[in-house]
């Protein structure tokens, strides 16, 4: 029977399955079938059915079934109510039950018999013991108790013949010794959910577990126990079997959800080697029948199916070569296949040119080339935790850009400019900058920007009355207006300024009122004007001190051809007493007002496109009320906001975090915190979530759950538990016991963690 796959259908589902030590005989067992099928070359005969007589009581309802290695004619059977039956195929009556051992008080798990010792019958029960049986004395000679809720399987060592090993709910895995059952001499801690079975390598001195927690692991108990390999599934493993003759490979079938039945190198821990899926619901036995191509299997389906592995699909050579990852500093790596036409070594191309068939059983790794792209990050994690942390974000706007300018400014983020930085372009570009013409008797047609770019402001800034004289030493006042910060014009732009006061900060919000100038800006024409508050437009005679007494004066205005008689409302003649003409302002231009908010849109969606979107998310809740006045889509506001929380959930500021979503203005931001903030737990016995109460499951009905491990009665209040063991209780006598205990109060020996 080595050709082809092979099935047969029963009338019920089986839950374990065994080979006998030929080979040739397998043997199902299930609540309502327990048959033995001879394997012919082409098909299954059915040789034997055990289910027969007057009484099919629950003896006859079986978790799992063993064959005696040694005798071939002696079956052991785990029954559902705790009992272990044994059965003699050589009986001459109908019925082949020979012994019915009821020493366990809950369900069997598990049976195994020794490898050299054909009468010696280990089991593991839902009772937490361990029960040796002797079938020449028909009673259990050894009890093994391991301390936990229930043992899930039992293998004997096929190295040291009086060693076996145990797995439990907890996740425990205990070493035995036969002779020594009070305490087993190894003990640790494999996963984090319970063990659901056990496989010795008939090899070497590896242990594979299979778990809850999707993971298979590969043990190497020579010395002090070490995990060598972890499998990762897509569900929880139910049954595992090491395939022989082959050191790496290992079959497993899980316990919900996948039908296929995988057989895995353990080299690589994410994709099966082969898989079998004819099988339409979930496995539930496998065997291998001595050799390494082909093996048995039983499903909740009712089937039993003989496979043979040339017949495996293989998920390897399917899988995706290509593949692309980011990290959290903005690098991206990309992998992908090792094209052919592309230059290459002798040796990359040999390798790409011997591939394995499909029917080949030796690993071979596979080939990929991989990218990584660095990216430079605008903020450093260091920098960004700074502003994180440090930015004011509610308030005044004046008071929040200068609190922020100093943040900014020490974490090397720099947000409010000095002078310096402002350049003739920026001027130009930026603000448009319209030319105001003074009648300053500067020559404007080759204008100098080396020579004439310095701040003008105040009364005390002095120039030369004619050229050809002696220079003039700068007043100490004029020294100080050298420092400020604004946009810089040439002399023949610049606007005359009448106050002595200096601003505040940069830039304005419209918060205060300067004392005796509004510097006003048109958003349409780009002009740039001053209006005063009064109309005192008359220069102090110190504006222009005198070097010498000037004799022969100029002839009045109106005596110039040029010049109009007529004035209007909008021209203003300013004449100095004493003084040749020095300034005409020809016109007064109405004040308009500047409107800042396509620059701040263009500002923030520049930084965003710069993914520096702590920026953009700042600005935007600092702005508050003025917001609204910005043409930024509510989906992208929402997106900034949301990337600038995640961001900070990276680097765990949970707290700036849940301020970002107090200040939001957004209902599906600000509704964050209110969300995800209730944990169901689950029912041990169903796994059902505790929908009503966390001590009544209402599927199946049970408390047991709930129970505290120290007064062992139903919490029905806060219940405090170990994630590593399950085991928990009511807070105030876990609080106790913690006080003076390290170890679990059940007495499971794990080290519990309680704070």
């Amino acid at each position: 029977m080595t050709s082809k796959t092979v099935c047969i259908t029963q009338e019920g589902p089986a839950n374990a399955l065994a080979l006998n030590k030929d080979n040739s005989q397998v043997v199902i067992a299930g609540r309502n079938v327990f048959k033995i099928f001879s394997l012919l070359e082409d098909r299954f005969e059915e040789s034997c059915n055990l289910r027969v007589g007057k009484n099919l009581n629950l003896n006859f309802s079986c978790n799992d079934v063993a064959w005696n290695l040694i005798d071939d004619h002696i079956l052991a059977t785990a029954a559902t109510n705790g009992a272990v039956v044994v059965w003699n195929l050589n009986k001459s009556s109908r019925s082949k039950q020979e012994h019915v051992f009821v020493d366990h008080k809950r369900t069997v798990n598990k049976v195994s018999f020794h490898m050299t010792e054909s009468m010696l019958l280990i089991s593991g029960s839902q009772d937490g013991t361990m029960k040796c049986f002797d079938l020449r004395v028909k009673e259990a000679v050894k009890t093994f108790y391991s301390n936990t809720e229930s043992v899930r399987d039992v293998q004997f060592c096929p190295h040291q013949p009086h060693t076996f090993v145990a797995v439990s709910e907890n996740g425990h895995v205990q070493q035995w010794d036969l002779r020594k059952p009070d305490r087993y001499f190894q003990h640790f801690t494999a996963h984090s959910g319970p063990i659901f079975a056990c496989d010795w390598h008939p090899e070497t001195t590896w242990l594979a577990t299979a778990s809850r927690d999707k993971t298979i692991k590969v043990w190497d108990l020579q010395a002090k126990p070490s995990c060598d390999y972890t499998i990762h599934t897509i569900a929880s493993v139910g049954r595992i079997k090491w395939r022989p003759q082959r050191k790496y490979h290992i079959a497993s079938c899980a316990l919900v959800v996948d039908c296929s039945i995988n057989v895995w190198d353990i080299r690589r821990p994410y994709i099966p080697f082969a898989s079998f899926n004819e099988h339409k619901d979930v496995p539930t036995g496998v065997a291998w029948r001595g050799n390494p191509q082909s093996f048995l299997s039983t499903s909740r389906d009712c089937t039993l199916y003989h496979h043979v592995f040339k017949d495996a699909t293989r998920p390897a050579s399917k899988a995706n070569p290509q593949g692309i990852a980011l990290n959290p500093k903005g690098d991206v790596a990309f992998a992908c296949k090792i094209n052919i036409n592309a230059p290459t070594t002798m040796k990359q191309l040999t390798n790409i040119i011997r591939k394995s068939s499909a029917t080949n059983d030796a690993f071979c790794m596979a080939s990929s080339v991989m990218h990584r792209f660095a990216i430079n990050v605008p903020h450093e994690p260091k920098s960004f935790k700074i502003c994180a942390k440090g930015y004011l974000l509610s308030g005044r706007l004046n008071d929040i850009c200068d609190h922020n300018s100093v943040i900014a400014t020490n974490a090397g983020t720099i947000l409010k400019p000095p002078s310096s930085l402002i350049s003739k372009e920026d001027i130009t570009n930026t603000l448009n900058l319209a030319q105001i013409t003074i009648g300053s008797g500067i020559d404007q047609s080759n204008p100098s920007y080396e020579n004439d770019i310095k701040p003008l402001q105040g009364e005390a800034t002095t120039t030369g009355a004619t050229s050809g004289g002696d220079d003039e030493t700068e007043t100490d006042e004029t020294q100080e207006n050298q420092n400020f910060i604004g946009p810089i014009l040439p002399s023949y732009r610049r606007p005359f300024i009448a106050n002595k006061g200096q601003p505040k900060g940069d830039f304005f919000f419209g918060e205060g009122e300067l004392e005796s100038i509004s510097m006003e800006y048109t958003n349409s024409s780009g002009y740039i004007h001053n209006a005063l508050n009064n109309d005192d437009w008359a220069l102090p005679k110190e504006a222009f001190p005198l070097r010498h007494e000037i004799k022969d004066r100029s002839p009045p205005p109106e005596q110039f051809p040029n010049h109009s008689p007529d004035v209007n409302d909008d021209t203003v003649s300013v004449m100095l007493e004493d003084q040749p003409p020095q300034l005409i302002v020809m016109t007064i231009p109405k004040p308009l007002f500047w409107d800042p908010t396509h620059l701040i849109e263009e500002a923030l969606k520049h930084h965003a496109n710069l993914r520096d979107v702590q920026t953009a998310a700042s600005v935007l809740i600092a702005l508050g009320e003025k917001r609204k006045n910005l043409n930024i889509e509510i989906a992208l506001q929402e997106h900034w906001l949301l990337e600038y929380i995640d961001m900070l959930g990276k680097y765990k500021l949970w707290d700036v975090a849940a301020q970002i979503i107090q200040l939001a203005w957004i209902p599906s931001v600000s509704q964050l915190n209110q969300q995800s903030t209730t944990i169901h737990a689950c029912c041990l016995a169903c796994t059902k979530p505790l929908q009503r109460s966390a001590w009544l499951c209402d599927r199946c009905h049970t408390s047991k759950h709930a129970l505290c491990s120290i007064c062992h009665q139903v919490v029905r209040g806060v219940y405090a538990w170990c994630q590593g063991c399950t085991h928990g209780g009511h807070v105030v006598h876990i609080n106790d016991w913690f006080l003076c205990n390290r170890q679990c109060p059940t007495g499971c020996g794990h080290l519990c963690e309680y704070s």
